[in-house]
């Protein structure tokens, strides 16, 4: 009786897997195929971003041997590094708005640099050092042209302790208080700084013979 009732059982099981076959054969099909497709595409676009990323780099060491030449044209290279970063995938974007902003800012294009350090500091994708990086050198460049109160919101974020650019942005804060005719300001920031030992030993000279040259 016992193999009676396993035989019927694994009849019945044969007749359900039969009629779920009949009924979603179609549907598990489609889903496969749309498994398949999605592992081919995330494939595809893997490949297509290595290929661009290759390209990049080897555009941008190209372009960094042209800069670095002797009598090359700063400017055109500059211009390359912003075209560059234009179309490149995120980690070379980044490095080629770094280049080209400092090429552009040795060549006196200054508003051209504002605009791509200005960029990477606002790129959420991007990440927090190369954006701090970025606002920071906007500042510095933007000291003399900039509204102070504009630079002065720029800098704030720049001074928690644990950003690791805080001591250069302490120290253009100390300038941008002498800018503003606050030297009792800039003389106060100065002389922490140099007393600071978490900060760089040459930015720390600087900083106290900045302050001591404030004569206040």
């Amino acid at each position: 009786m016992p193999d009676i009732f396993d035989e019927v059982q694994e009849e019945l099981r044969a007749e359900r897997a039969r009629r779920l076959g009949i009924r979603y054969g179609g549907l598990l099909a489609g889903v496969a195929l749309l498994v398949l497709l999605g592992v081919g595409g995330w494939q595809g676009w893997q490949w297509w971003q290595d290929r661009q990323a290759a390209q990049s780099g080897a555009l941008f060491l190209e372009i960094s041997r042209k800069a670095e030449a002797p009598g090359a044209d700063l400017k055109a290279a500059g211009d390359s590094f912003a075209s560059l970063a234009a179309t490149s995938p995120e980690g070379y974007q980044i490095l080629a708005r770094l280049r080209g902003a400092a090429l552009k800012a040795e060549t006196g294009d200054r508003e051209a640099a504002l605009a791509l350090w200005d960029q990477l500091s606002g790129d959420a994708g991007a990440p927090r050092l190369y954006r701090d990086l970025a606002g920071l050198m906007w500042v510095l460049h933007g000291m003399d042209t900039q509204d102070p109160a504009v630079l002065a919101a720029r800098l704030t974020p720049l001074t928690e302790p644990s950003n690791p650019w805080r001591a250069s942005a302490r120290e253009l804060q100390a300038l941008l208080a002498i800018r503003r005719g606050d030297k009792p300001e800039a003389k106060r920031i100065l002389e922490a700084l140099a007393a600071d030992v978490t900060a760089p030993r040459g930015l720390r000279d600087r900083a106290g013979r900045l302050a001591a040259g404030l004569g206040v």
